[in-house]
């Protein structure tokens, strides 16, 4: 379901316009169908009762859990200095995004506008634009506590799936030979 949510979400974003970048929506994409591969691993598994494919499900879920888990907890603790930092930095690092940013949001520069350089948005003929870090600030903070709140909600739902994997791989198969197991 993650997956697919993945897929679909980047494919809304590049179809709106809303993201121009594509190794952003490659990575998500990416992302995605390695998620999904990962789940019908599971799936296989669990239908055949096929322990190696089990083991690999929960060994892959498990890391996936430790990565996820780790990203959310960043994002839950980052403090304001600490996101205005990251921010300039990916707004100093990046011209794909910055143009986005500038043409989505209608403001100019990051602390400061210079109407002596270009910008893509609708603000900059007039010149009357706003800098873009208060307004990045504003939805940055919002957007790390959701994506960090949804993650911590997905990573305790994936140890789930490693703690029932791990059960259910260790149960006997009902359609193999009952003295193998003695």
């Amino acid at each position: 379901l993650v997956s697919l949510l993945l897929i679909g979400i980047a494919a809304w974003g590049i179809g709106f316009g809303l993201i121009s970048s594509f190794r952003v929506v490659g990575v998500a994409i990416a992302v995605g169908i390695f998620l999904f591969l990962i789940a019908l691993v599971g799936l296989i598994g669990a239908v055949k009762h096929h322990q190696v494919l089990l083991f690999f499900y929960m060994i892959i879920l498990l890391l996936v859990f430790i990565f996820q888990f780790s990203v959310s907890c960043a994002c839950l603790a980052l403090n304001k200095e600490q996101q205005s930092q990251l921010l300039e930095v990916g707004w100093n690092n990046t011209n794909s995004a910055r143009t986005d940013i500038e043409r989505n949001l209608n403001c100019c520069g990051f602390r400061v506008f210079d109407p002596n350089e270009t910008c893509s948005s609708d603000c900059f003929r007039s010149r009357q634009c706003q800098p873009c870090a208060p307004i990045i600030e504003e939805y940055s903070g919002m957007v790390l506590r959701f994506v960090g709140g949804i993650g911590l909600f997905f990573s305790f739902t994936e140890i789930l799936g490693v703690w029932l994997t791990y059960r259910y791989r260790n149960q006997k198969d009902p359609r193999a030979n009952p003295s193998a197991f003695l």
